[in-house]
């Protein structure tokens, strides 16, 4: 009797799962992005983007809980998008799905390749640009190689990563609370608070940069089938990455406003390794980057290993090329979908760090969630018998603030990230109906009873 070893291993637990959702959450982005947020607001209100930020990704952790337990498979939400939308147009919403994440999965990873680089660049000033991307991409290519392994290998790692950025984020807090000026913590500007238009696109800029920080709390979903008793493991891990990481990012970003004048935040490039160089000296400051960059990997790897397995559910249901379902005979993993998200992952970080966070965030709002949030509440109309582990606290309440939320970010990420997702999505239309033409698929399928 012959046995077959084209399976995936349920190689990771709670812990695990945490572990990669919160190691996703605390990249390179808050070590990066903090300036950004105050520039954006003009002064320590800035504080207030992380807020509705916070209360966004909490409402949308819900809707994925729920989800997560109710419908299970590899791919998250190519899975949840699909089987919600099956009796309108699912076979589309799921290819546009995956269309629009071999823009949106690589590049929000190469921005970590990219912007971990060029905090790495505080140890070596001479870096230029061009050396920095090419850095990036060898980057890329070392994370390849890394995930060459066993889930049960590549979740340990995951977990050293954790433990690292907890320590980073410990130091950081540490720092905060020793030196910690109230002065510059509440130094409003005059007239910081309005319902003007300028303080409304503040606000939006604030909030989709805290978002882009906050993304990854539901990492662990694309990898279902690699996950021990996930209807107890997801919505655990989903809730407790968004609270846990949100809280972090409170009290390290407000300590942060109380080290230094919010003037002096707003225009640094490195300002955790800046904080460190002022008040311990070079050696710290050293040090302290190193760890930056640690974390910064660790939200990479984990990434890499979720968004691999997104082609390779993909065309495991024949939307894509059948080449990609294939798993490793000896790694048992998805090791073709690896090379393709991770060789367009390489080729991405090969530019401008602006676009590809402005790129990341417009092609994946439309469809993963405001798409989501919406076929979130067809399954709650059209199949009230499923079975739901989890059930979203305060229904519809959570769904609607995330989706008021994620609008609202959208219309404030400015017209050509505006008009590139929606044109990327055009054209992710035309190779579908394409594709449904050949294969007899919605909306040329034809009726059974013709």
């Amino acid at each position: 009797m012959s046995t077959d070893k084209s399976h995936l291993d349920r190689g990771l637990g709670l812990l695990h799962a945490t572990a990669s959702n919160m190691a996703t959450m605390v990249g390179i982005g808050p070590f990066i992005t903090f300036p950004l947020i105050v520039s954006a607001m003009g002064g320590p209100q800035a504080m207030l983007g992380w807020v509705a930020g916070a209360l966004i990704a909490i409402s949308d952790g819900q809707v994925w809980a729920e989800l997560s337990t109710s419908l299970r498979g590899e791919g998250g939400s190519y899975v949840y998008l699909r089987e919600a939308y099956k009796k309108y147009f699912g076979k589309l919403i799921a290819f546009l799905f995956i269309w629009s994440f071999l823009l949106s999965g690589p590049l929000e990873i190469a921005s970590g390749y990219v912007g971990m680089v060029h905090y790495i660049a505080f140890l070596w000033p001479g870096l230029n640009e061009t050396h920095i991307r090419l850095l990036a991409f060898t980057t890329g290519i070392f994370t390849i190689i890394l995930h060459y392994n066993r889930i049960k290998f590549v979740g340990a790692i995951t977990v050293v990563l954790w433990i690292i950025m907890l320590i980073t984020v410990a130091l950081t807090i540490f720092v905060g609370l020793t030196h910690f000026n109230p002065q510059y913590a509440f130094g409003f500007p005059d007239n910081w608070f309005s319902f003007s238009w300028g303080f409304l696109m503040g606000l939006g800029g604030s909030t989709l940069i805290a978002m882009y920080d906050l993304l990854g709390y539901y990492n662990i979903c694309y990898v279902e089938e690699e996950v021990k008793n996930p209807g107890y493991v997801f919505p655990r891990a989903i809730l407790w990455s968004v609270i846990g990481v949100t809280l972090l990012y409170a009290v390290m970003n407000f300590l942060v406003l109380g080290v230094l004048p919010w003037q002096e935040v707003a225009k640094s490039t490195h300002i955790v390794s800046d904080i460190f160089n002022k008040f311990y000296g070079n050696t710290f400051a050293i040090l302290i980057t190193v760890l930056v960059a640690f974390t910064a990997y660790g939200s990479i790897y984990s990434l890499m290993m979720s968004y691999s397995r997104l082609p390779f559910a993909a065309a495991r249901d024949g939307f894509f090329f059948d080449w990609l379902k294939a798993i490793h005979p000896k790694k048992h993993f998805p090791h073709y979908s690896l090379l393709l998200v991770g060789g367009i992952t390489c080729i991405a970080s090969l530019l401008d760090l602006g676009f590809i966070i402005a790129a990341t965030l417009s092609s994946r709002i439309l469809i993963q969630f405001l798409g989501q949030i919406i076929g979130f509440t067809l399954l709650r109309k059209d199949y009230p018998e499923l079975k739901r582990p989890f059930k979203m606290w305060l229904y519809p309440i959570p769904s609607i603030i995330a989706f008021i939320g994620f609008s609202f970010i959208f219309i404030s990420s400015g017209l050509e990230a505006i008009a590139l997702g929606l044109i990327w999505l055009v054209i992710g239309t035309g190779f579908y109906l394409h594709w449904a033409k050949h294969n007899n698929e919605w909306p040329y399928q034809k009726s059974k009873h013709s």
